[in-house]
């Protein structure tokens, strides 16, 4: 698989341009997946922030690209209709865009609708996240993110070997002395990116996508 990590969706030409390389063809050729769970697992997120991403509305714009065909995949409700229905549905989407949330939540989701599993199978498909959407795919997400009541830690897939620590600047306390002692405790790389900055993933490779600000804290 190909991954997209961005903190804030497709918010600028770089980013934009470096999808369209990860596709292999135009967003007006591919059809996509939209992946909402992630908004259900945290207390600020609800039926209206997971309408705006799933409709393409601002901030992200997600699914509001141009895409030849959008659907809707809710990972908590595939344990229900089984694997036969809906991995096909997967196989078929050349792009799955996965909102953010809450990243514990949606990794438990993953393993139980037995999304996780797949990945390694959809060598041409592309993920792109958006905050917790990218946090998934690293090893840790930090304590301070935690917010669902459930999580039994703050482990998530690790499909890539850093952590993430999303919206750089845009909170209170999202500055980046926040951002480093966050890092001192992970064990691990990890990236601290802003709306404007985004991680491109291939085969292990990460080139940094950015008109912002970012910076990598190493152990």
């Amino acid at each position: 698989m190909k991954y997209l990590l961005t903190s804030g969706g497709i918010t600028n030409p770089s980013i934009h341009d470096a999808l369209v390389d990860l596709l292999g063809k135009p967003i007006a050729e591919c059809s996509a997946l939209c992946i909402p769970t992630a908004q259900w697992g945290h207390p600020m997120c609800g039926p209206a922030s997971a309408r705006g991403f799933v409709t393409g509305e601002p901030p992200h714009h997600m699914s509001g690209l141009g895409w030849k065909s959008v659907g809707l995949l809710e990972l908590t409700a595939l344990p229900s209709i089984g694997a036969e229905r809906w991995v096909p549905w997967v196989r078929e989407a050349d792009v799955l865009l996965v909102d953010g949330g809450e990243a514990t939540y949606l990794c438990h989701w993953m393993r139980e609708s037995g999304l996780a599993g797949l990945l390694p199978s959809l060598s041409e498909t592309v993920w792109v996240g958006v905050s917790a959407g990218s946090m998934v795919m690293t090893p840790r997400i930090g304590a301070s993110f935690v917010e669902w009541r459930s999580a039994p830690d703050d482990q998530t897939l690790g499909v890539v070997d850093f952590s993430i620590f999303p919206h750089l600047d845009a909170f209170p306390t999202n500055t980046l002395a926040d951002a480093e002692r966050w890092a001192a405790g992970l064990g691990v790389p990890a990236y601290a990116i802003d709306e404007q900055t985004a991680l491109k993933v291939v085969d292990g490779t990460v080139d940094v996508i950015s008109e912002g600000h970012w910076t990598l804290f190493t152990p």
